[in-house]
């Protein structure tokens, strides 16, 4: 892994972790938060997706979607959890 793909990787986990926050009314954990959220969210996408058969292509902006539907999922089970 390059330090290119690293700091790829990190902007657009903050750019899907930013806009789950705004998808899911505020619940963002603030910028280093949203970068941790987006990452995990795309390697969450990363399993469910192909299980599913769901495959959007390749490119930057799959990434980014791939990134926030993860992302999204993510602060739906964490705001599961925080009720519980």
């Amino acid at each position: 892994m390059t330090f290119g793909s690293i700091i790829a990787m990190l902007i657009i986990g903050a750019l899907a972790g930013w806009l789950s926050g705004k998808v899911m009314q505020g619940r963002g954990f603030g910028l280093m938060g949203n970068i941790i959220v987006g990452i995990v969210g795309a390697f969450v996408a990363g399993l469910i997706f192909p299980a599913l058969g769901f495959s959007v292509g390749g490119g930057l902006i799959s990434s980014i979607f791939h990134a926030t539907i993860g992302a999204i999922i993510l602060l739906f089970i964490i705001g599961l959890i925080r009720r519980a």
